[in-house]
């Protein structure tokens, strides 16, 4: 691998590695079996000899190959244990201060409001950990990563229809458990 190359994989990775453990975990329940999706996601991309056409192809490939890594490591006999529901959050939650993760880009003007925040962050995550996995994904890669119920209903091989009304489900059962604190709109 050239040094370019090199420079080039560590940008990717700056750039998706988050997104991809993020959704890697939340599907496996496990720090390092997510780590492990992570790193065999960027070996499938160096081995990739295709050309995507833009930054959100790039996206949606590297998102597609990590819920195929996870289904492949959900069918393995050899499973590791599941973290807890807040070992996993505070793993997920990691980096939010420095700006990355669940709630970035929400300055809080005061300690004490950072606090009740990440307080906010930590329960919302738990909530979303606890539904089923097929509501669990299109949460996460509808809000977390923002990406359009098209293109979810692509990536993981379901319907336009599907889809929306897993959403609909899923910020259902998410008011009921986070006792209407929240809108999901």
């Amino acid at each position: 691998m050239t040094r370019t190359e090199d420079q080039e994989l560590q940008l990717k990775i700056n750039a998706y590695g988050n997104m991809l453990f993020k959704l890697s975990f939340l599907r496996l329940r496990n720090v390092q079996d997510a780590e492990d999706v992570v790193q065999e996601v960027f070996y499938q991309y160096l081995k990739t000899s295709r050309t995507f056409e833009s930054p959100e192809h790039e996206k949606a490939w590297l998102v597609k190959v990590t819920l195929n890594a996870c289904r492949k490591v959900w069918r393995s006999a050899k499973r590791r244990p599941q973290k807890s529901l807040e070992e996993g959050a505070s793993e997920i939650l990691k980096g939010t201060e420095e700006g990355e993760g669940i709630g970035a880009g929400m300055a809080a003007p005061d300690p004490e409001e950072a606090a009740v925040r990440q307080e906010e962050r930590r329960r919302v995550l738990e909530a979303v950990m606890e539904l089923p996995e097929r509501y669990r994904d299109v949460i996460h890669l509808f809000y977390y990563e923002e990406i359009p119920i098209k293109e979810i209903a692509r990536l993981t091989g379901r319907g336009e229809s599907t889809v929306t009304s897993q959403l609909t489900r899923a910020r259902g059962q998410l008011k009921k458990m986070l006792k209407g604190e929240y809108e999901f709109g």
